[in-house]
């Protein structure tokens, strides 16, 4: 393993990362940097879990996402595991498929039909939220060393920082454009109606509430429609 290369691409990659303009577009030069940069990975993706339904994030390969679901349907697997982890391991593998697994006895032997030989899962992490897990295959099965497990540590620190930044970024994108169309729709119902501010909000609170509807979904519809009706 050429550190001082991996360095060098490390610090790069850093950079790059913060400069991606959507979530979709971070997540997916992630797992192109992880077959780039791990020796030994022939695919990658990012597993998150909501309870225990799996989503696949930037799959380099379909491998990623039939893993992915295997997982989801066994409740079991390295990335699965990595994925739920709060604390203790944050790197979890499978060295070898064609052996017997006993901590997952069940997937082991399918992940081998798929065409999978070893693969690791690192918790996608920072200090205040876990974001799920970066997830490495070969498939050839001891194709990952120890070098291959830093390197893919140290991709997973950096990519959990990116991943959060990003996602903060769409949060607040988010924010902002739900405060603005609330308040054109507030503009139309106080222009139409002669409302005040607090009025024109108090209708639009209401009808949410009674209707069950999100409150900028209420707002959108008054703004394509001019009114609630």
């Amino acid at each position: 393993m050429d550190w001082a290369r991996f360095a060098q691409q490390m610090a790069s990659m850093a950079r790059e990362l913060l400069s991606e303009d959507t979530i979709g577009t971070t997540l997916e030069h992630i797992t192109g940097s992880a077959i780039q940069q791990v020796e030994g990975c022939d695919a990658a993706g990012i597993l998150v879990l909501h309870g225990t339904q799996v989503q696949s994030l930037a799959p380099t390969h379909q491998l990623v996402t039939d893993s992915d679901r295997l997982q989801e349907q066994l409740h079991e697997g390295p990335c699965f595991d990595a994925a739920r982890t709060k604390a203790g391991e944050h790197v979890f593998r499978i060295s070898d498929v064609t052996r017997e697994q006993s901590r997952w006895p069940s997937f082991a032997p399918e992940a081998q039909k798929l065409g999978i030989g070893s693969m690791m899962g690192f918790l996608l992490y920072t200090e205040d939220e876990d974001l799920g897990a970066l997830n490495i295959y070969s498939r050839r099965p001891g194709a990952f060393t120890e070098a291959s497990e830093l390197a893919g540590w140290l991709l997973a620190s950096h990519a959990a920082v990116a991943f959060s930044t990003a996602r903060t970024h769409a949060q607040m994108e988010h924010a902002v454009a739900t405060r603005h169309i609330i308040g054109e729709a507030m503009g139309i119902l106080m222009g139409s109606h002669d409302l005040t501010e607090q009025q024109a909000f108090d209708v639009l609170r209401r009808y949410s509430q009674e209707n069950n509807i999100k409150l900028r979904d209420v707002a959108r519809q008054i703004c394509e429609h001019g009114s609630l009706t």
